[in-house]
């Protein structure tokens, strides 16, 4: 099995190459710079991969255009703060880049190593949930993810066709850098979970906004 994972050098990206490898998979792990930890992994490490960068992905990803690609995880993001009196668009247009468009744009340059039975799991997150969003602020990245949700729905409406499955996976509240540590679980456990919700990803059940615990969430 060929796993891609972008943005596979820390926090989620890098407890999912790690858990993925020990299943025995072909780990395929993009990243702008790698570090020590998934140096020691023993996955494929393809650098100089920025999703926010269009005009450099197609060279970039080029090597992963010779192998079939199984299931491909778009998990790159990043997390602006920003709030009704203090924004900076941007920040903004750097989140919509990185979190909504770049997902797209990797999905289409990979599609050529893409068949029928293949999956494609988008990190998304239920901030970008017009429903639960009881909390206001946060403008680039609510904007931004929710623009990446309604990307997915078109993708996994496309793609069934195909026999290409495509899921939209909330991971929780997770410990990592990108929110300083804090969360209510670590990377570890939400891999172990999103590795499970992809295991159950199929046709059927493609397109829905889904979190790591199983629950189906609102848009």
């Amino acid at each position: 099995m060929n796993v891609v994972i972008t943005g596979g050098n820390r926090g989620i990206g890098l407890a999912l190459a790690k858990q993925y490898q020990a299943r025995g998979a072909n780990v395929y792990a993009t990243c702008r710079n790698s570090c020590d930890e998934l140096n020691r992994a023993g996955v494929t490490i393809i650098n100089g991969v920025d999703v926010s960068q269009p005009d450099t992905l197609v060279e970039k990803l080029a090597p992963l255009l010779d192998i079939k690609i199984d299931l491909l995880i778009n998990n790159a993001g990043v997390l602006g703060r920003e709030s009704i009196d203090d924004w900076d668009p941007n920040t903004i247009d750097y989140q919509f880049r990185v979190n909504a468009l770049g997902p797209l744009l990797v999905t289409q340059t990979l599609l050529p190593s893409m068949t029928a039975n293949s999956k494609i799991a988008l990190i998304t997150s239920r901030m970008g949930s017009m429903q639960d969003n009881g909390s206001g602020g946060y403008y680039g990245y609510r904007m931004s993810k929710a623009a990446l949700n309604a990307a997915g729905v078109s993708m996994a409406n496309d793609l069934k066709p195909k026999g290409i499955a495509v899921g939209l996976f909330h991971p929780g509240f997770v410990q990592t850098e990108m929110v300083n540590g804090a969360g209510d679980i670590d990377a570890d456990t939400c891999a172990q979970r999103l590795v499970a919700r992809i295991d159950e990803l199929n046709i059927e059940n493609a397109g829905r906004f889904i979190h790591s615990n199983g629950e189906v969430l609102p848009w």
